[in-house]
């Protein structure tokens, strides 16, 4: 399956029903899923994946395999989803690696590399994270591809988030220009 995106270390691409048994693996993972209402089953990552499918579909974009791109291993999925929040349609940008990977600032560069596709191959102007409270390390990878804390709400079956956002004009900026990912 061709790429959607690549970074130095990592490439990013369409997730199918070959990609089952990892994503079980690290969705019903209990460490991995902590921040989340509950852990997966297989089950329920079969469905998610068949949405993820029809998101490609749709939307043109949705949350993507990351591979290592030396190692061809599955590491994680980092992607573009549509989210409702309050009542408007917000682009998303979600990331979620594997136990065994964390640490090594994946998240970081597959998340960045996304909010460059969000902004400069789809054209949208603003990208957000929902990230809950108590998940620091989420918050961490928001703040480091240059998103801010803007609101706190409850969303995902009653469970409070910060909207952590950012514009394409305040990553164009000469300060953020370091992040961009080419």
């Amino acid at each position: 399956m061709d790429s959607v995106l690549e970074t130095p270390r990592l490439i990013l691409r369409q997730i199918s029903m070959a990609d089952l048994d990892f994503l079980a693996a690290m969705m019903t993972d209990a460490e991995v899923m902590r921040y989340y209402p509950k852990r997966y089953t297989r089950d329920e990552v079969d469905a998610w994946i068949h949405r993820q499918e029809e998101h490609y579909t749709k939307h043109g974009h949705g949350n993507w395999l990351v591979l290592d791109k030396f190692t061809c291993q599955p590491v994680g999925r980092v992607g573009l989803s549509q989210q409702m929040v309050e009542d408007v349609e917000m682009s998303e940008v979600g990331y979620m690696i594997h136990r065994p990977y964390w640490r090594q600032g994946l998240a970081t560069e597959a998340a960045a590399a996304t909010r460059d596709h969000a902004f400069f191959k789809l054209d949208k102007p603003r990208v957000i994270s929902l990230v809950r409270p108590i998940n620091l390390p989420s918050q961490g990878v928001a703040r480091k591809i240059g998103m801010q804390p803007e609101d706190h709400l409850v969303q995902h079956g009653g469970f409070e988030h910060f909207v952590f956002a950012v514009s394409l004009e305040a990553t164009t900026s000469p300060q953020r220009q370091e992040d961009r990912i080419p």
